[in-house]
């Protein structure tokens, strides 16, 4: 080995100063002597003689900055150190310098595949040994520097996705809410019938009541009493009606129980609708979404239009339900709005192969011209007069198919109507992993 002078500047010492960490291996003591005293001036050196050694130190904290390995050596050869401190994740990162009296140019390639950053040829020269291991040094401090860079634009790349999504959701639900409270008058309506009839039946079973007891009351009295007394409470059971009485009073019973059934039964899809945007991802029935849609939403459609289910054999579908459910009420209350008098709504759907279904749902409305059909995806655009429209519903609409991997699509014509086309995939994990995307819902 041959050494020359080199002058070389010593990093600054100082409590908020580390000296890289270098790591000699050679099985030769000679040339552990001349490389450590070549770079103890500037940095803090340990030797390893043997493979071992090299790799017990190595993994020990804090790991090498770089180490510099020599190739020949018994037992374990540098190919084979470097191949383990690939191996091992606490020195996979560590840079690895060739330390080789060959220079055999397939035995660089397979130190360079192996992951070696750079060759040192013996006899080694000082200005060589200082200048790349100051280069490979300033290297992996760039490189460390990158990879903290990094890991911070992702963390914050995350907290803006949360954070983003966090604000979807709260848009879903605040457009969600504002037309449940345009559909408000029609809910309480279609509550507050079953309510009156039960109500009015509570009167009539109090009066069927009150005749019952009077006549039990009577036979009580009768049973010790004259003769009188019994065929006068069997005059006033005929005269009440007993019989009838008891038959109505069954009839009361069950129309109030219905009743009440009905209210509950508003109360459940209501709270179904209208609870904060599901987490948990599951496989539904979209005929059931949409007829407890329709349910919702009917004293808006009733008095306008007319029906038509045209469903097909479709199975369930992985989604987040009350989402599709508000993708239906959009496009149906869309469709009611664009009926002027009386109309015809379609919904028809149908299985697309082995791995989508589509729904289409259509109107006999005034449909749009093309002018307004560029935009109505658009956020905030509304052909709803000031006040009766937050010209969210169908970009939020949208926004909804697309997370479950779907498609809305639209076609319209002046005069003639407009129909909505949902494609939804059965399964959006399954089919991102056929279609070699990584993504699916989360």
């Amino acid at each position: 080995m041959t050494m020359q002078s080199v002058k070389m500047e010593k990093p600054a010492d100082g409590p908020e100063t580390r000296r890289a960490k270098l790591l000699i291996v050679d099985d030769e003591p000679i040339n552990l002597s001349m490389l450590s005293e070549l770079l103890k001036p500037f940095y803090s050196v340990h030797a390893a003689s043997s493979g071992i050694d090299a790799l017990r130190i190595a993994a020990r904290e804090p790991c090498p900055d770089l180490i510099l390995l020599d190739i020949l050596m018994p037992e374990m050869d540098g190919f084979e150190v470097l191949r383990r401190l690939r191996d091992d994740p606490r020195t996979r990162d560590i840079p690895v310098i060739f330390l080789s009296v060959m220079k055999d140019e397939d035995d660089e390639q397979r130190g360079f595949e192996l992951g070696a950053v750079d060759y040192i040829h013996k006899p080694i020269k000082s200005v060589v040994v200082l200048s790349r291991v100051r280069a490979q040094l300033d290297a992996k401090v760039a490189r460390d520097m990158l990879r903290l860079t990094n890991q911070l634009l992702t963390r914050r790349v995350v907290e803006g996705v949360n954070a983003l999504e966090q604000a979807q959701q709260q848009l879903v639900q605040s457009e969600k809410m504002a037309a449940m409270g345009q559909l408000a008058a029609g809910i309480a309506h279609e509550i507050s019938n079953p309510i009156t009839f039960v109500d009015m039946n509570l009167a009539a079973i109090k009066n069927y009541l009150d005749d019952v007891i009077a006549v039990l009351d009577g036979y009580e009295r009768a049973e010790n009493g004259p003769p009188a007394a019994l065929e006068e409470v069997r005059t006033f059971k005929k005269t009440v009606g007993f019989d009838n009485l008891l038959v109505e009073l069954r009839i009361a019973l069950q129309d109030s129980k219905e009743g009440t059934e009905r209210v509950a039964k508003i109360v459940r899809d209501l709270k179904d609708f209208s609870r904060a945007g599901d987490k948990a991802w599951q496989f539904a029935d979209l005929h059931a979404g949409l007829d407890s849609t329709l349910k919702i939403i009917w004293n808006e459609l009733k008095f306008k239009c007319t029906i038509t289910k045209n469903y097909g054999d479709i199975p369930p579908v992985r989604c987040l339900p009350s989402q599709l459910n508000q993708v239906f009420m959009n496009l149906l209350m869309n469709a009611s709005y664009a009926i002027a008098n009386r109309g015809d709504i379609v919904i028809s759907t149908q299985r697309l192969g082995d791995h989508a279904v589509q729904v289409v749902i259509s109107d006999s409305g005034s449909g749009m011209p093309p002018e307004v059909l560029a935009h109505i995806f658009e956020p905030f655009f509304t052909t709803k007069p000031v006040g009766q429209g937050t010209g969210l519903g169908l970009p939020i609409s949208q926004g909804i198919v697309a997370k479950h991997g779907g498609k809305l699509e639209v076609v319209s014509e002046l005069g003639k109507g407009t129909s909505f086309t949902i494609t939804l995939p059965i399964d959006p994990v399954e089919s991102a992993a056929t279609d070699g995307h990584a993504s699916g819902p989360s």
